[in-house]
């Protein structure tokens, strides 16, 4: 039998005021985008777009292996050293220095590198889920790196992962991935309940086609959101599709979760979960309680879709 890990304590999440990374945070979206970008180009694409995130690794973000031909290459940014890592399965490797540099800077080097390694990839260079969005090879004004603040920002997601994949463990259902949309610039996991959904009816600045792909299903999902416009700090994050009568007014856990109507979602700050005596245990009060609203309310069969406690 294998021991349980240690829990975390306060001390080891970071604190991530966004008033204090802001820029950093802006311009490290953009470039997870260019990167997530590489990657839905060359990935076929997987029920509800699990083709295209990336993936927490003990450095930073990856987008695992992609296909390019008869071989395959993969892209890392690591927050440890500070660069960006492209790699081939023919043991070729380039490396990008993380530092403050201009969007159009970035997109150009990232697509010379790739070339300098044989890798002929196109993507759409204008910026998605983002108003008034600039194309990548324009974007000059989001030029901030803040080596610390990415540091921090990575060490949270490490935390949050764990928590994450230990919650996704309890589930025997069709269950996604833990990963990180590029996109929207969050961490998630999404539960289903096995019965297919109303068409969405689509969302700003999102094209229709993603959404319907997105949500073709029942699905309660939960995940972490590192703060901007609408939402201004960090905060865990969990909804229903389509929401079931009644879940605006769930009870759910721990103190300091709320419904936020304008996002219809429920909210947990970040700041509550790093603060609390025992922060893994808080999170996952919020995880579950979320997610028994949603599964309750809307009818799932939780008998044969979760895993007993005792296994």
């Amino acid at each position: 039998m294998i021991a349980p890990a240690p829990r975390s304590t306060s001390a080891d999440w970071p604190g991530l005021p966004l008033s204090e990374w802001d820029d950093t945070r802006a311009t490290l979206h953009l470039w997870t985008q260019i990167v997530g970008k590489v990657r839905l180009a060359q990935a076929p694409l997987i029920n509800h777009w699990w083709q295209v995130p990336l993936y927490v690794t003990a450095r930073g973000l990856t987008t695992s292996a992609m296909p390019y031909g008869a071989h395959s290459f993969q892209m890392e940014f690591d927050f440890i050293d500070h660069q960006l890592l492209i790699a081939t399965s023919r043991g070729q490797i380039e490396r990008i220095a993380l530092q403050p540099s201009s969007v159009a800077d970035f997109h150009r080097e990232v697509m010379a590198r790739l070339r300098a390694l044989g890798l002929e990839v196109r993507i759409w260079t204008m910026p998605v889920e983002l108003e008034n969005p600039v194309a990548f090879e324009r974007d000059e004004a989001h030029a901030s790196y803040d080596a610390v603040a990415a540091h921090r920002f990575w060490r949270a997601l490490v935390h949050v992962d764990r928590v994450l994949t230990a919650f996704r463990a309890r589930f025997l259902g069709k269950v996604s991935p833990v990963h990180f949309f590029w996109g929207s610039f969050d961490m998630a996991v999404t539960r289903f309940s096995g019965r297919r959904a109303p068409t969405h009816p689509g969302a700003a600045n999102i094209a229709d086609f993603v959404t319907r792909e997105a949500y073709s299903h029942e699905c309660s999902s939960c995940g972490f959101w590192l703060g901007g416009p609408g939402m201004p700090e960090a905060a865990f994050y969990a909804y229903a599709y389509p929401t079931p009568a009644g879940f605006d007014s769930a009870p759910v856990r721990p103190a300091g979760a709320y419904f936020h109507q304008g996002l219809s979602e429920f909210i947990l700050p970040y700041e509550a979960v790093r603060r609390a005596e025992d922060p893994d245990a808080a999170l996952m009060q919020f995880l579950q309680s979320t997610y028994e609203a949603a599964a309750d309310l809307g009818g799932w069969d939780r008998a044969a879709l979760e895993r007993p406690a005792s296994d």
